[in-house]
């Protein structure tokens, strides 16, 4: 990927800025991974939280912070899901989002895919997902990007990983979805399309 411009989308709730410290260890982590930085680019200080409302903080950052945006939240409801073969490498947060969104547009209905990779469920274009078998939460192993929320999840406890391939979806009684501005949010009401137009409904 040519542009290295990377991305944090910071939840604002009433003013409360949730769950800093997820998002400042992506932020040091990546810059040190792709640019070598030593120093930390504090997230802190840069953020104005606007009083009142839900708002999406968006930080474009490199080796330095190139803009924030307030943008107020509106969520999305999803109620189809397909299985989406691809070989894409998303491993950090970039700011640039046209190869997720082109294999979005390709699926006519979708209201977002589930990325297969090397046969392996990861994660959906926005969203890390999670699959209830009755006793417990598991999130896939190898997900295409790791989320903050999901890190979250699993440093509670309340989550283990483990590889998930279409066949298993059979196995799974509840699906969720989870990002810094949605939580972790269980979908009612949808249907995953896997590759050859079977349908799972949760």
């Amino acid at each position: 990927m040519s542009d290295l411009t990377l991305l944090e989308t910071i939840k604002i709730e009433d003013g409360k800025v949730m769950h800093l410290p997820y998002h400042q260890t992506r932020c040091t982590e990546s810059r040190k991974a792709l640019f070598k930085a030593q120093d930390i680019l504090d997230l802190d200080p840069v953020i104005k939280a606007p009083p009142l409302g839900v708002w999406r903080c968006r930080i474009c950052y490199a080796q330095r912070i190139k803009s924030i945006e307030y943008i107020p939240y509106v969520t999305k409801t999803i109620h189809i899901l397909k299985i989406v073969p691809s070989t894409l490498n998303y491993a950090y947060k970039y700011a640039d989002r046209s190869t997720l969104s082109s294999l979005l547009d390709k699926q006519g209905d979708a209201d977002d895919i589930i990325i297969e990779k090397e046969g392996y469920l990861t994660d959906t274009t926005i969203a890390n997902i999670a699959f209830y078998d009755g006793k417990q939460w598991f999130t896939p192993s190898k997900p295409l990007l790791e989320g903050t929320t999901r890190r979250r999840l699993l440093d509670e406890g309340f989550l283990q990983t483990k590889d998930i391939r279409i066949q298993d979806l059979q196995d799974y009684t509840q699906v969720a979805l989870m990002n810094a501005m949605i939580g972790f949010d269980i979908v009612k009401n949808t249907h995953i399309q896997d590759t050859e137009g079977n349908i799972y409904d949760y």
